[in-house]
């Protein structure tokens, strides 16, 4: 399905909220306008992204897309560790750490709470879901409760979105495009059936 542009945008509230992503994004995710023919339905996902990826948090903005990327990266989501490539490099992940994330569990540039938070995000976005009692006393002692359901909310974010653009093969920006091959691409990802053929 192709996406509407934002410009046809005919929900004058949608519209406005679309300018979110354009500031931490800068463009408009594909999936949104896709989305934007239930208006009520991107307006629900951008009110879940403005509430998992709140400045205020205390989880740190730039590990949170780490996290959405491995989530990604559990459910296969090639669409999804694209945009988590970009959004993490905007909000303060090195280009070597983002290049380095399939080696987080033995990276330097990891720490062990980060490692605990990523082993979390890929046994939480697995199916069936492989978050055992020992994983999740392994995540408590490095991250408070309220942290963890940060970290877990960006997970189910994620399994929204990696259910929406695999489900409609959401065509693939350019920026994120760029960064994964950039980054990513001799790594095993792959744009996949996510290519903008329009």
């Amino acid at each position: 399905m192709q996406p509407i542009p934002a410009e046809a945008c005919a929900d004058p509230e949608l519209a406005v909220a679309f300018g979110h992503f354009s500031k931490t994004l800068g463009f408009v995710p594909n999936s949104l306008l896709t989305m934007q023919r239930v208006p009520a339905i991107a307006k629900a996902v951008i009110e879940l992204n403005r509430a998992v990826f709140a400045p205020d948090g205390e989880v740190d903005l730039g590990l949170k897309r780490l996290v959405a990327h491995m989530a990604s990266t559990a459910s296969g989501c090639q669409y999804c560790k694209a945009h988590t490539t970009v959004s993490a490099t905007r909000h303060g992940v090195t280009d070597e750490k983002m290049a380095a994330i399939y080696e987080y569990a033995s990276s330097p540039l990891f720490t062990a709470a980060e490692r605990v938070a990523l082993d979390f995000a890929l046994e939480a976005a697995s199916v069936p879901n492989s978050v055992t009692d020992e994983s999740y006393r392994a995540l408590a002692e490095h991250w408070t409760e309220t942290q963890i359901v940060e970290l877990l909310g960006v997970v189910c974010m994620f399994g929204v979105f990696n259910r929406w653009n695999d489900s409609m093969a959401t065509p693939l920006e350019e920026l994120p495009l760029a960064r994964a091959e950039e980054l990513l691409g001799d790594r095993g990802w792959d744009v996949g059936k996510h290519a903008n053929e329009a």
